[in-house]
C-alpha cells in the first residue's frame, strides 16, 4: 500500500494539466481521452440513488491536490484536484462520475454545499491497471472563510453493478477571494487600534491628575515656632537677651 501511495503521489505531481482522463490498457500502454468524454452536471440534477454503495474489492484510490499541500480553496473559483485509481481486480472498472460536498468540521451531518458532480461518459480502467482523473470543483463565493471538511467520492461500475470509494476526507481552509485581508480581519483591527487609542487617552489622564495634585500641595515647615520659643526660654537673664531687649527700647 506505501508503495502505492507513493508511485501514484509522484504519477499524480507530474500529471499535465491538459490532462482529462487516462485510460490504461496495460501497464506498458496508457490512452488519453480528450475533455469531450468530461460533462459537468449541477448540484442537484444528478441522481446516485442513496449514495450508499460501498467500495469494490480490489480497487484502492488516492488524491493530491496539485501544487496546493496546504488545500487552500479561494470561495468562488475553480480548485483542481487529481484522483487516482487502481484497479487490482479481475474486471474492468468503469468510471461513472466524481462528486464531492463541504460539510462543517464539526459534524458531517452538517451540509454546507454539494458541489458539481463531474460526469465521464468513456472512462475506464482495465484489470491490473491505474488511471489518473481531474476533478475541479468551486466553493460558493458566499462561503464564510475557515476550516470545512470536503468529502470526495468517486462512482463506477463493475460488470454492471455500482460502487463508490472516498478518495477525500479531510479539511481544506476556505479563503476570500481578492485578497489577503478578510472582512473580519479589517474589523479586528480597527477594534485593536482604537482600543489601543482609548487606552492611551485614559494614560494621558491619569498623568495629568498625578501632576496637578504634586503642583497644588503646599509646603510645610515644621517645629520653626517652637524652637523659636524654646530659644527666648534658654537665652533670659544671659547677656545676649538683656542687650537685645536694651535695643529694643532704644527703638
Amino acid at each position: 500500500m506505501k508503495d502505492f501511495t507513493i508511485f501514484f503521489v509522484a504519477l499524480l505531481l507530474l500529471a499535465s494539466p491538459l490532462l482529462q482522463v487516462a485510460r490504461c490498457q496495460s501497464e506498458s500502454e496508457t490512452e488519453v481521452v480528450e475533455g469531450g468524454d468530461i460533462g459537468l452536471v449541477g448540484e442537484d440534477a444528478l441522481d446516485f440513488g442513496d449514495g450508499s454503495f460501498s467500495p469494490a474489492a480490489g480497487v484502492d484510490t488516492v488524491c493530491v491536490f496539485p501544487k496546493n499541500s496546504a488545500r487552500l480553496v479561494m470561495a468562488g473559483e475553480e480548485t483542481e484536484l487529481l484522483v487516482g485509481m487502481k484497479n487490482d481486480g479481475e474486471l474492468t472498472v468503469n468510471v461513472i462520475a466524481i462528486k464531492a460536498s463541504v460539510h462543517l468540521p464539526i459534524d458531517h451531518k452538517l451540509l454546507v454545499q454539494n458541489l458539481t458532480a463531474q460526469v465521464f461518459n468513456n472512462a475506464s480502467v482495465p484489470a491490473s491497471a491505474q488511471a489518473t482523473f481531474p476533478y475541479v470543483f468551486a466553493v460558493s463565493k458566499y462561503l464564510q472563510p475557515g476550516t470545512f471538511d470536503l468529502v470526495g467520492t468517486i462512482v463506477y461500475e463493475i460488470d454492471q453493478n455500482p460502487f463508490q470509494s472516498t478518495f477525500y476526507n479531510g479539511t481544506i481552509e476556505v479563503v476570500e477571494s481578492g485578497g489577503f485581508l478578510s472582512i473580519e480581519s479589517v474589523f479586528l483591527v480597527t477594534l485593536g487600534l482604537a482600543l489601543l487609542f482609548l487606552l492611551g487617552l485614559w494614560l494621558h489622564g491619569q498623568f495629568q491628575r498625578i501632576s496637578k495634585k504634586n503642583k497644588k500641595a503646599p509646603k510645610v515647615e515644621v517645629g520653626t515656632r517652637s524652637t523659636d520659643a524654646s530659644m527666648d526660654e534658654w537665652l533670659q537673664g544671659t547677656a545676649y537677651a538683656q542687650s537685645l531687649s536694651k535695643k529694643a527700647k532704644k527703638k
